[in-house]
């Protein structure tokens, strides 16, 4: 039970990776990006792309698949989403649908159906070994990377002007355009970095676990049932509801079978929402 709970935190480190750019246009924007597990896949597979053609190891790879997924990330923000953000909840929400069944088919038309596996030397390394327990280098470095860049992007939200026009932006967009403030490109920004925090975890997730072109949408509901338990916007919930996921699905696992571990998962997730309908954080994620 305790190899559970410990490898249920760490992968909690992990599954907040997956839901902190979801979490983090949601609380800026009040957008639920329906395509945010397919750009996540979309961002894997240029890593391995970078890693496979240009001989790069790990680290330059996601770099690149950083830059180029910010880069895509503005571009579906300036030139399709703030197109419709005027217009209402709806249309922004049918684009997002759209672009996941767009990137879902030329992925699946440039890379095939076939599993792919991400080369990484440390997802056969433990840095801790005893007879009742074990710790694993490639998850005890995602949750090391998830606390840096919530951390980071609290930081970045709450002591600088970007973070100040950003959170202006999510109180009030028209208020904020009154005091000067470019809301068009502080959506992009945002955007842009969900993009870049979204390209990390594709790594992280590529490195960890089997990945396929249609991969997007069982990472899009992980996505969600973290966001949702740690409340919509809030990025300390975000890393919380990892770790409640993470746990409820090793525990599950531990206590029934691997084969309903996600299922007692997502029981734990509804049982949640029936006690706390907005979370256990909700609030903006801008805030914290």
């Amino acid at each position: 039970m305790l190899q559970c709970i410990i490898t249920g935190i760490l992968l909690g480190g992990l599954y907040s990776m997956i839901g902190i750019g979801m979490s983090l246009v949601f609380g800026i924007m009040k957008l639920t990006n329906l395509a945010h597990g397919d750009l996540m896949i979309l961002g894997t597979y240029i890593t391995m792309v970078v890693s496979n053609a240009l001989g790069f190891n790990l680290v330059i790879s996601t770099i690149i698949s950083v830059i180029v997924m910010c880069v895509i990330g503005f571009i579906v923000q300036q030139f399709l989403v703030n197109r419709v953000m005027d217009k209402g909840e709806a249309p922004a929400l049918l684009v997002t649908f759209g672009l996941s069944i767009f990137l879902a088919n030329l992925m699946l038309k440039i890379f095939s159906a076939d599993n792919q596996l991400l080369t990484n030397k440390m997802a056969s390394v433990n840095v801790i070994t005893t007879p009742v327990l074990s710790v694993s280098a490639s998850y005890l470095i995602s949750f090391i990377v998830a606390v840096i860049i919530i951390v980071g992007l609290a930081l970045v939200m709450q002591k600088t002007n970007f973070g100040r026009s950003i959170r202006a932006t999510s109180d009030d967009p028209m208020a904020a355009e009154l005091m000067g403030v470019n809301t068009k490109m502080a959506f992009a920004a945002a955007m842009v970095i969900c993009m870049g925090i979204t390209a990390v975890a594709g790594t992280l997730v590529g490195s960890t676990f089997t990945f396929y072109p249609s991969s997007g949408t069982q990472y899009l509901i992980i996505a969600f049932g973290v966001v949702v338990i740690g409340g919509m916007g809030s990025l300390f919930g975000t890393l919380i509801g990892g770790i409640v996921l993470g746990v409820a699905q090793l525990l599950g696992g531990f206590a029934f079978g691997s084969g309903v571990q996600m299922l007692i998962a997502y029981i734990v997730l509804l049982v949640i929402l029936a006690l706390r309908p907005n979370g256990l954080f909700a609030t903006s994620a801008v805030r914290k």
